[in-house]
Protein backbone atom coordinates (compact mmCIF):
# COMPACT_ATOMS: atom_id res chain seq x y z
CA UNK A 1 0.00 0.00 0.00
CA UNK A 2 1.64 3.27 -0.82
CA UNK A 3 1.56 6.47 0.94
CA UNK A 4 -1.44 8.45 0.43
CA UNK A 5 0.64 11.65 0.39
CA UNK A 6 2.98 10.16 -2.55
CA UNK A 7 0.81 10.72 -5.96
CA UNK A 8 2.59 9.26 -9.13
CA UNK A 9 1.95 11.46 -12.54
CA UNK A 10 -0.74 10.46 -14.60
CA UNK A 11 -1.57 11.03 -18.27
CA UNK A 12 -4.33 9.00 -18.43
CA UNK A 13 -6.54 10.16 -15.34
CA UNK A 14 -10.19 9.11 -15.76
CA UNK A 15 -12.81 11.85 -15.08
CA UNK A 16 -14.61 11.58 -11.74
CA UNK A 17 -18.02 10.11 -11.86
CA UNK A 18 -17.00 9.10 -15.44
CA UNK A 19 -18.31 5.38 -14.65
CA UNK A 20 -21.18 3.93 -12.77
CA UNK A 21 -21.49 1.96 -10.14
CA UNK A 22 -20.74 -1.83 -10.99
CA UNK A 23 -23.41 -3.76 -11.63
CA UNK A 24 -23.86 -6.35 -9.10
CA UNK A 25 -24.75 -9.36 -11.46
CA UNK A 26 -24.00 -12.88 -10.78
CA UNK A 27 -21.21 -14.28 -12.65
CA UNK A 28 -23.09 -16.64 -15.66
CA UNK A 29 -19.74 -18.94 -16.04
CA UNK A 30 -17.71 -20.93 -13.32
CA UNK A 31 -14.47 -20.32 -13.08
CA UNK A 32 -12.15 -21.88 -15.89
CA UNK A 33 -8.44 -21.81 -14.78
CA UNK A 34 -7.49 -22.09 -18.85
CA UNK A 35 -9.55 -19.25 -19.88
CA UNK A 36 -7.60 -16.68 -21.48
CA UNK A 37 -9.32 -13.30 -22.28
CA UNK A 38 -8.90 -12.04 -25.85
CA UNK A 39 -6.03 -9.56 -26.05
CA UNK A 40 -6.31 -8.86 -29.60
CA UNK A 41 -8.65 -5.87 -29.38
CA UNK A 42 -10.48 -3.69 -26.62
CA UNK A 43 -13.91 -4.34 -27.67
CA UNK A 44 -12.82 -8.16 -28.16
CA UNK A 45 -11.93 -8.09 -24.57
CA UNK A 46 -14.71 -6.53 -23.19
CA UNK A 47 -17.59 -8.63 -25.03
CA UNK A 48 -15.78 -12.14 -23.79
CA UNK A 49 -15.70 -10.38 -20.44
CA UNK A 50 -19.20 -9.22 -20.56
CA UNK A 51 -20.34 -12.78 -21.36
CA UNK A 52 -18.45 -14.81 -19.42
CA UNK A 53 -18.10 -13.00 -15.89
CA UNK A 54 -20.86 -10.16 -16.40
CA UNK A 55 -19.00 -7.31 -15.51
CA UNK A 56 -19.57 -3.45 -16.44
CA UNK A 57 -18.46 -2.58 -20.24
CA UNK A 58 -17.21 0.45 -18.92
CA UNK A 59 -14.96 -0.59 -15.98
CA UNK A 60 -13.86 -2.99 -18.34
CA UNK A 61 -13.04 -0.37 -20.85
CA UNK A 62 -10.80 1.44 -18.57
CA UNK A 63 -9.30 -2.16 -16.96
CA UNK A 64 -8.09 -2.62 -20.74
CA UNK A 65 -7.08 1.22 -21.12
CA UNK A 66 -5.05 0.82 -18.26
CA UNK A 67 -3.16 -2.69 -18.86
CA UNK A 68 -1.94 -1.54 -22.54
CA UNK A 69 -0.14 1.27 -20.64
CA UNK A 70 1.26 -1.55 -18.13
CA UNK A 71 2.65 -3.94 -20.91
CA UNK A 72 3.92 -0.81 -22.76
CA UNK A 73 6.25 -0.35 -20.13
CA UNK A 74 6.54 -3.53 -18.67
CA UNK A 75 4.54 -2.93 -15.13
CA UNK A 76 3.21 -6.15 -16.26
CA UNK A 77 4.43 -9.57 -18.13
CA UNK A 78 3.73 -12.87 -18.63
CA UNK A 79 0.72 -14.36 -19.96
CA UNK A 80 -0.63 -15.75 -16.35
CA UNK A 81 -0.32 -11.96 -14.93
CA UNK A 82 -1.57 -10.47 -17.72
CA UNK A 83 -4.35 -12.61 -17.33
CA UNK A 84 -4.90 -12.06 -13.82
CA UNK A 85 -4.67 -8.26 -14.25
CA UNK A 86 -7.51 -8.71 -16.65
CA UNK A 87 -9.59 -11.02 -14.62
CA UNK A 88 -9.25 -8.75 -11.65
CA UNK A 89 -11.86 -6.32 -11.09
CA UNK A 90 -10.28 -3.17 -9.26
CA UNK A 91 -13.66 -1.36 -9.11
CA UNK A 92 -14.61 -3.76 -6.25
CA UNK A 93 -11.92 -3.61 -3.93
CA UNK A 94 -12.15 0.62 -4.06
CA UNK A 95 -14.05 2.62 -1.96
CA UNK A 96 -17.56 3.63 -3.38
CA UNK A 97 -16.21 7.54 -4.30
CA UNK A 98 -13.61 6.00 -5.68
CA UNK A 99 -14.65 3.87 -7.99
CA UNK A 100 -14.93 6.04 -11.04
CA UNK A 101 -10.93 6.49 -10.61
CA UNK A 102 -10.97 2.21 -10.25
CA UNK A 103 -7.81 2.31 -13.05
CA UNK A 104 -6.23 5.54 -12.55
CA UNK A 105 -1.93 5.08 -12.41
CA UNK A 106 -2.58 6.13 -8.69
CA UNK A 107 -3.10 5.15 -5.25
CA UNK A 108 -6.51 5.38 -4.04
CA UNK A 109 -7.58 5.96 -0.58
CA UNK A 110 -9.30 2.89 1.39
CA UNK A 111 -9.36 4.48 4.74
CA UNK A 112 -7.52 3.73 7.90
CA UNK A 113 -4.84 5.79 7.02
CA UNK A 114 -3.49 3.34 3.94
CA UNK A 115 -4.40 3.12 0.75
CA UNK A 116 -4.94 0.84 -2.99
CA UNK A 117 -1.59 0.80 -4.62
CA UNK A 118 -1.99 1.92 -8.62
CA UNK A 119 -2.17 -1.06 -10.71
CA UNK A 120 1.14 -0.62 -12.17
CA UNK A 121 2.55 -1.11 -8.55
CA UNK A 122 0.58 -4.28 -8.38
CA UNK A 123 0.88 -5.80 -11.41
CA UNK A 124 5.32 -5.04 -11.67
CA UNK A 125 5.05 -6.79 -7.76
CA UNK A 126 3.06 -9.54 -8.93
CA UNK A 127 4.96 -10.54 -12.08
CA UNK A 128 8.06 -10.38 -10.35
CA UNK A 129 6.72 -12.98 -8.11
CA UNK A 130 6.89 -15.51 -11.00
CA UNK A 131 3.76 -17.55 -10.15
CA UNK A 132 2.80 -20.97 -11.41
CA UNK A 133 -0.56 -22.48 -10.22
CA UNK A 134 -0.10 -25.00 -6.87
CA UNK A 135 2.35 -22.49 -5.42
CA UNK A 136 1.53 -20.99 -1.94
CA UNK A 137 1.80 -17.88 -1.50
CA UNK A 138 1.91 -15.06 1.06
CA UNK A 139 0.87 -11.41 1.24
CA UNK A 140 1.76 -9.27 4.38
CA UNK A 141 -0.82 -5.87 4.22
CA UNK A 142 -4.33 -7.23 2.72
CA UNK A 143 -5.67 -3.81 2.58
CA UNK A 144 -8.24 -3.24 -0.28
CA UNK A 145 -7.75 -7.18 -1.29
CA UNK A 146 -7.31 -5.91 -4.85
CA UNK A 147 -3.44 -7.63 -4.38
CA UNK A 148 -4.32 -11.29 -3.28
CA UNK A 149 -7.22 -11.16 -5.50
CA UNK A 150 -4.73 -10.90 -8.44
CA UNK A 151 -2.98 -13.76 -6.44
CA UNK A 152 -5.90 -15.99 -6.62
CA UNK A 153 -5.90 -15.53 -10.42
CA UNK A 154 -2.52 -17.18 -10.65
CA UNK A 155 -2.49 -20.06 -8.04
CA UNK A 156 -5.03 -21.69 -5.76
CA UNK A 157 -2.96 -21.43 -2.33
CA UNK A 158 -2.99 -17.46 -1.05
CA UNK A 159 -2.82 -16.43 2.32
CA UNK A 160 -2.56 -12.85 3.36
CA UNK A 161 -2.56 -10.99 6.42
CA UNK A 162 -3.78 -7.32 7.69
CA UNK A 163 -2.69 -5.91 11.17
CA UNK A 164 -5.71 -3.15 11.26
CA UNK A 165 -8.43 -5.67 12.57
CA UNK A 166 -11.96 -3.19 11.33
CA UNK A 167 -10.22 -3.18 7.78
CA UNK A 168 -9.63 -7.08 8.17
CA UNK A 169 -13.01 -7.45 8.54
CA UNK A 170 -14.12 -5.32 6.00
CA UNK A 171 -12.18 -7.00 3.43
CA UNK A 172 -12.97 -10.24 4.18
CA UNK A 173 -16.69 -9.44 3.75
CA UNK A 174 -15.64 -8.19 0.55
CA UNK A 175 -14.14 -11.73 -0.82
CA UNK A 176 -17.25 -13.71 0.72
CA UNK A 177 -19.61 -11.49 -0.89
CA UNK A 178 -17.93 -12.15 -4.36
CA UNK A 179 -17.71 -15.51 -3.60
CA UNK A 180 -21.00 -15.71 -3.14
CA UNK A 181 -21.95 -14.18 -6.79
CA UNK A 182 -19.66 -16.56 -8.75
CA UNK A 183 -16.12 -15.30 -8.13
CA UNK A 184 -15.04 -18.89 -6.72
CA UNK A 185 -11.26 -18.02 -7.51
CA UNK A 186 -11.45 -15.95 -4.05
CA UNK A 187 -11.88 -19.35 -2.14
CA UNK A 188 -8.24 -19.55 -2.81
CA UNK A 189 -7.72 -16.75 -0.06
CA UNK A 190 -6.97 -17.56 3.75
CA UNK A 191 -7.29 -14.50 5.73
CA UNK A 192 -5.81 -13.56 8.83
CA UNK A 193 -5.60 -10.37 11.17
CA UNK A 194 -2.34 -10.23 13.00
CA UNK A 195 1.20 -8.50 13.08
CA UNK A 196 2.49 -9.74 9.56
CA UNK A 197 6.13 -8.94 10.85
CA UNK A 198 6.37 -12.72 11.99
CA UNK A 199 4.24 -14.21 9.22
CA UNK A 200 2.21 -17.38 9.24
CA UNK A 201 4.26 -20.15 10.54
CA UNK A 202 1.46 -22.65 10.27
CA UNK A 203 0.98 -22.03 6.71
CA UNK A 204 4.95 -22.04 6.04
CA UNK A 205 6.94 -22.29 4.19
CA UNK A 206 6.09 -20.17 1.19
CA UNK A 207 7.13 -20.06 -2.66
CA UNK A 208 6.90 -16.56 -2.46
CA UNK A 209 6.03 -13.49 -0.28
CA UNK A 210 5.09 -10.04 -0.92
CA UNK A 211 5.36 -7.28 1.50
CA UNK A 212 3.02 -4.29 0.61
CA UNK A 213 4.40 -1.89 3.58
CA UNK A 214 7.38 -0.26 3.63
CA UNK A 215 10.25 -1.32 6.45
CA UNK A 216 14.15 -0.48 6.65
CA UNK A 217 15.29 -4.26 6.86
CA UNK A 218 13.73 -8.22 5.73
CA UNK A 219 11.89 -9.05 8.45
CA UNK A 220 13.92 -12.97 9.60
CA UNK A 221 10.83 -14.64 10.20
CA UNK A 222 9.79 -13.71 6.62
CA UNK A 223 13.23 -14.89 5.60
CA UNK A 224 13.17 -18.25 7.26
CA UNK A 225 9.31 -18.90 6.10
CA UNK A 226 10.52 -18.59 2.55
CA UNK A 227 11.12 -22.01 0.59
CA UNK A 228 14.81 -22.56 -0.49
CA UNK A 229 15.30 -20.65 -3.93
CA UNK A 230 11.77 -19.05 -2.84
CA UNK A 231 11.39 -14.97 -3.64
CA UNK A 232 10.49 -12.45 -1.77
CA UNK A 233 9.02 -8.57 -3.14
CA UNK A 234 9.39 -6.05 -0.59
CA UNK A 235 9.55 -2.26 0.40
CA UNK A 236 13.01 -1.68 1.90
CA UNK A 237 14.27 1.64 2.67
CA UNK A 238 13.91 4.30 5.49
CA UNK A 239 10.06 6.06 6.15
CA UNK A 240 9.19 7.16 2.83
CA UNK A 241 11.98 6.58 0.68
CA UNK A 242 11.96 2.65 -0.19
CA UNK A 243 13.13 0.96 -3.12
CA UNK A 244 11.00 -2.14 -4.35
CA UNK A 245 13.40 -5.50 -4.27
CA UNK A 246 13.24 -8.53 -5.38
CA UNK A 247 14.53 -10.76 -2.55
CA UNK A 248 15.79 -14.39 -3.88
CA UNK A 249 17.00 -17.41 -1.32
CA UNK A 250 18.82 -19.01 -3.39
CA UNK A 251 20.58 -21.97 -2.45
CA UNK A 252 23.66 -23.45 -3.68
CA UNK A 253 24.23 -27.27 -4.12
CA UNK A 254 25.75 -28.25 -1.13
CA UNK A 255 22.94 -26.68 0.85
CA UNK A 256 23.96 -23.40 1.88
CA UNK A 257 21.70 -20.54 1.39
CA UNK A 258 22.32 -16.91 -0.25
CA UNK A 259 20.21 -13.97 -0.34
CA UNK A 260 20.28 -12.11 -3.16
CA UNK A 261 19.00 -8.66 -3.62
CA UNK A 262 17.71 -6.51 -7.00
CA UNK A 263 15.52 -3.36 -7.36
CA UNK A 264 12.48 -3.71 -9.57
CA UNK A 265 12.72 0.30 -10.39
CA UNK A 266 16.08 0.38 -11.13
CA UNK A 267 16.46 2.50 -8.22
CA UNK A 268 13.11 4.36 -8.03
CA UNK A 269 11.98 5.37 -4.94
CA UNK A 270 8.63 4.35 -4.13
CA UNK A 271 7.06 5.43 -0.39
CA UNK A 272 4.88 2.76 0.74
CA UNK A 273 3.02 3.37 4.25
CA UNK A 274 5.01 1.71 7.33
CA UNK A 275 5.04 -1.52 8.28
CA UNK A 276 3.53 -1.37 11.80
CA UNK A 277 3.49 -3.63 14.65
CA UNK A 278 1.50 -4.77 17.51
CA UNK A 279 1.78 -3.93 21.11
CA UNK A 280 -1.14 -6.89 22.48
CA UNK A 281 -4.34 -5.62 20.22
CA UNK A 282 -3.12 -2.35 19.77
CA UNK A 283 -0.92 -0.70 16.98
CA UNK A 284 1.84 0.66 17.76
CA UNK A 285 4.87 2.55 16.34
CA UNK A 286 6.88 0.12 13.78
CA UNK A 287 9.23 -2.27 13.00
CA UNK A 288 11.74 -0.07 11.60
CA UNK A 289 15.36 -0.74 13.45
Amino acid sequence: MLRRDFLLSSGAALAAGALPVPARADVPTPYDWSAMPPIDTRQHFIDWMVKARGEDPAFLGARWDRFEWMVAVRDVFGDGNRRAVLKTPREEFCLKVNQPRAYDIDFLDIGYGVTISGPGLVGRMTSTLNIAKGDKVLEIGTGSGYQSAMLSNLTDNVHTIEIIAPLAARTRGIYDGLIKRGYSEYEAISTKQADGYYGWEDAAPFDQIIVTCGIDHVPPPLLEQLKPNGVMVIPIGPPGAQHVLKVVKAQADDGSVVVKRSDIYNGRVIPFVPFTSLDGDKIKGTHNG
